[in-house]
């Protein structure tokens, strides 16, 4: 008689603590940015560094990423603030493991071969910037310049003779070990990923990188009492349309004395005031292009109606604001935070920029 064996269920996953979220239905649990940025391709972590190194203006003057074929050894080349010919270098490396000596003896012979030849100056600082940061070898020979230096000359052969350029080897004789010796190697530092990422987090670019949703809008600010000088193209426009409606022409604002449009141009100036807080806000959270791209999707959608006939500007005003308002627009990162308010102040934008008008 055949014998049969007994099936044991198995028991069943807990559910995930709080159940399922609708983004993690979509996207799958999120990455946390530690984790994400070993995920970067070699490109992806020099464009995430020169983000970083971009964002610390008050240091800098400006910051070019170098990195690729002919970069001499300098991948992000950052020029102080106070003299542009003093400069820092940060070297990136993506690798699946903390930087080990072996994997750059060959940049110190880099910077060594081409500063020496006078391609450019010897930097300030040079940091090596790294996703999973640096060994404990490579750490210890940093903190003792000394030692880093008599290591890089034990090294030379093996990891940098044959290996600084394709077109010639480079020998450390008397003159380039002379040279070598009388360079400052205390400029060679680490900078740790998670103090990368955590100044990283208050640029622009954080939500590009890593998603997490947008951070709170501020309210936008009221207007000044008084109508300011980067206000005259919309004002302009308004008074304008006031006019054609009105059937005469109205020079200065103090000449509008109908109630209901004087309440108009108020709401108005609201409505530009808050579109200019929204600008602010993309600006100081989204790369730059984000606010330029709705602008001219709101653009996009309203220049059917302002083509069409309206018995005047002001008709012709009110129709397109009433259009801008229902919209229906992309699903970029700044429709979750615009506001009806907001897309009547693009179209005074538009007006400001001259790229509408109310009167044909």
């Amino acid at each position: 008689m055949t014998s049969r064996m007994k099936t044991v269920p198995l028991p069943t996953p807990k559910a995930p603590p709080g159940g399922v979220s609708a983004a993690t239905a979509i996207s799958g649990p999120p990455i946390p940015p530690i984790e994400r940025i070993k995920l970067f391709s070699a490109v992806t972590w020099e464009e995430f560094i020169t983000e970083w190194v971009d964002s610390l203006r008050s240091m800098y003057a400006s910051v070019e990423r170098c990195g690729g074929a002919g970069d001499m050894g300098r991948d992000i080349v950052a020029a102080s603030a106070d003299d542009a010919n003093v400069w820092d270098n940060y070297q990136c490396k993506h690798y699946a493991k903390p930087l080990k000596p072996s994997e750059v003896w060959v940049e110190f012979g880099k910077l060594a071969y081409h500063t020496k030849r006078g391609d450019y100056s010897y930097p300030r600082r040079y940091f090596f910037v790294a996703p999973q940061g640096v060994g404990t070898s490579l750490s210890n020979l940093l903190k003792k310049p000394e030692l880093l230096r008599s290591e890089l000359f034990k090294n030379w052969d093996r990891y940098c003779r044959d290996k600084i350029t394709k077109t010639e080897t480079v020998d450390l004789d008397g003159a380039l070990k002379s040279y070598v010796e009388g360079l400052d190697f205390s400029i060679f530092s680490t900078v740790q990923p998670l103090r990368i990422i955590e100044q990283h987090a208050k640029t622009p670019w954080r939500v590009h990188r890593f998603g997490g949703g947008l951070p709170d809008r501020p309210p936008a600010p009221a207007p000044p009492v008084e109508p300011e000088d980067h206000e005259a193209n919309y004002v302009r426009a308004l008074l304008d349309a006031y006019g054609d409606y009105l059937k005469r022409a109205l020079s200065l604002v103090d000449d509008l004395d109908d109630a209901d449009l004087r309440e108009h141009f108020a709401d108005a100036r609201l409505e530009f005031y808050s579109a200019e807080s929204l600008r602010a806000f993309s600006r100081d959270t989204l790369p730059p292009g984000e606010f330029e791209a709705l602008q001219e999707e709101v653009r996009g959608g309203i220049k059917d109606e302002i083509r069409c006939a309206h018995a005047d500007g002001y008709r012709r005003l009110l129709a397109v604001v009433k259009l801008a308002r229902c919209l229906q627009l992309s699903a970029r990162a700044l429709t979750s935070q615009i506001s009806p308010r907001d897309r009547g102040g693009i179209c005074h934008q538009l007006a400001n920029d001259l790229k509408v008008r109310w009167v044909k």
